[in-house]
């Protein structure tokens, strides 16, 4: 079965914005290139130039267009057009905000307002001088999402950070003094701002102190631009913002579980480029922790499958580091529970790929000699991949440690040479590899060099952690029983009280 049979951007796609489509393709043209992948060339080229149509990126367009058709083919006059028209929407958008966005560049000016609590909507359109009105303040909004339709998300991210800002309610900054020497800033005293340190806004969400649909498209964009300026840091932020905002609408009834449904399902594929990107700095833990949480779990296994050998490999990735924390005093069955919760998951998805399926050929069948059929097939799998390539070597590796854990659980000797079978390794090679796991993962193990075999240690599970595993949830399962109850009590009570109300009317 060749790579194209698991090539997942076809199914990743419909849930991408349309440009951070082009970072796969330009991945796809490499394994064209290296001989990978089977795809056309001019296909990926006629697939870019079909994104690029909608969008305002002309000059990129036209180059293209003519890689598609040859480089002395002439660009269509309709073409020449848009890119006219671009330009001249584009002046018009910058003419038509040009206000706020010489405010926003004036540093010094715009911490007074801050500083006085004036840097909002309302409080800029009541200064004359500024000339800023609301509709100002939408055409810079407009603006930022025509630059970014252009290709330009620096300066795209940089104005809906300005735009978010104003509706922002962030904490004082300790001992910050307002000074009332500019008559623009109105009559103001001299006050520290201690006073509204308790009306702050929503600190995952940039300190917005309410959040409309409105508000969460901006949001959106933002989480576009850092992931397309490839700000990993910053993009974390978005993505926790982004999933606030969708939570907190769900819960003023501004938005429907279904739109709710899908939109955490765009987000759980915008957060693959973060949280691979920033695999390092715990972007892994962080995206198990996501994909785990039950709301999104059900976007996994109703929406998108396919998203399965993401958390599959995300889970197999940070496990290790799991047990190491948990050797140095954390709960040591937090990798168990991982691998429980990744098999449940397993069990509720219908899709399979080699990644998936080695692991629940270890796990579930413990059947090793399809697992090691299946590790053969997942290193091709993980090179063709755009989010995954990256980890490759290191995926490999942890195969090998999950495969050898695996294998010891059932043993309690295991022979070097079959187990460097096991691992593709001659004996010397495997007893090496041995030594060093048993030292960097603090193993219960030794190798017996007479008998040439490992001798695994008691690995039981201690009662203590059998007893927090099985109750670990109790607190989170009780507080739903009781809102749950106290539903069913306030919708009793409601009726009853109709009911009394409609009699006493028949009797009136």
């Amino acid at each position: 079965m060749g790579v194209e049979e698991w090539d997942l951007t076809s199914k990743v796609s419909p849930y991408l914005d349309r440009h951070m489509m082009f970072p796969l393709l330009e991945y796809l043209d490499s394994l064209i290139s290296a001989g990978v992948i089977s795809y056309s060339t001019k296909d990926i080229a006629t697939a870019r130039l079909s994104l690029l149509r909608p969008t305002h990126m002309v000059d990129y367009a036209m180059d293209i267009y003519k890689s598609v058709h040859g480089e002395l083919s002439e660009i269509p006059a309709e073409m020449e057009e848009q890119k006219k028209q671009v330009y001249s929407h584009l002046e018009e958008l910058r003419a038509g905000c040009s206000a706020f966005d010489e405010l926003c560049k004036n540093e010094d000016e715009r911490a007074k307002l801050v500083a006085s609590g004036q840097w909002t909507v309302e409080a800029l359109s009541a200064i004359a001088a500024y000339k800023i009105t609301p509709e100002v303040v939408d055409t810079y909004c407009k603006l930022a999402k025509y630059n970014f339709d252009c290709g330009d998300y620096q300066s795209s991210r940089d104005m809906l950070e300005n735009y978010i800002s104003l509706y922002a309610k962030p904490p004082p900054a300790p001992e910050a003094i307002i000074d009332d020497e500019d008559d623009l800033l109105g009559e103001t005293t001299k006050t520290t701002k201690s006073s509204d340190s308790g009306n702050t806004g929503n600190a995952s969400i940039y300190y917005l102190k309410s959040v409309s649909p409105e508000m969460l498209e901006v949001l959106w964009g933002k989480l576009a631009c850092e992931i397309l300026v490839e700000k990993w840091g910053a993009a974390s932020v978005a993505v926790e913002a982004v999933k606030s905002a969708i939570e907190t609408l769900v819960s003023s009834k501004q938005m429907t579980p279904l739109k709710a449904l899908q939109q955490r399902t765009w987000l759980l594929h915008w957060s693959l480029f973060v949280f691979w990107n920033d695999s390092a700095k715990g972007g892994l833990e962080n995206m198990v922790e996501l994909f785990f949480s039950e709301k999104y779990r059900q976007a996994v296994t109703t929406n998108t499958p396919h998203l399965l050998r993401y958390l599959t490999a995300a889970v197999l990735l940070c496990k290790r580091r799991v047990t190491k924390r948990a050797a140095s005093g954390s709960n040591t069955s937090e990798a168990r529970r991982l691998m429980k919760n990744l098999i449940n998951v397993m069990s509720d998805c219908e899709y399979s790929d080699p990644i998936v399926e080695f692991v629940n050929c270890l796990c579930v069948k413990f059947d090793f000699e399809s697992a090691q059929k299946k590790l053969a097939e997942c290193e091709s799998v993980l090179s063709a991949d755009f989010f995954l390539c990256k980890q490759t070597a290191l995926f490999m590796e942890e195969a090998r440690v999950f495969v050898f854990e695996n294998y010891c659980r059932i043993h309690n000797k295991i022979d070097l040479s079959a187990l460097g079978e096991k691992l593709a390794m001659n004996q010397d090679q495997a007893e090496r590899w041995i030594v060093d796991l048993i030292r960097n993962a603090n193993l219960d193990a030794k190798i017996d060099s007479a008998e040439k075999c490992v001798v695994m240690g008691g690995n039981d599970q201690s009662v203590y952690e059998q007893v927090m595993e099985r109750t670990r949830d109790l607190n989170v399962r009780s507080a739903t029983l009781v809102q749950n109850l106290n539903s069913l009590l306030n919708e009793a009570r409601k009726e009853k009280a109709t009911k009394e109300r409609a009699a006493r009317e028949e009797s009136y």
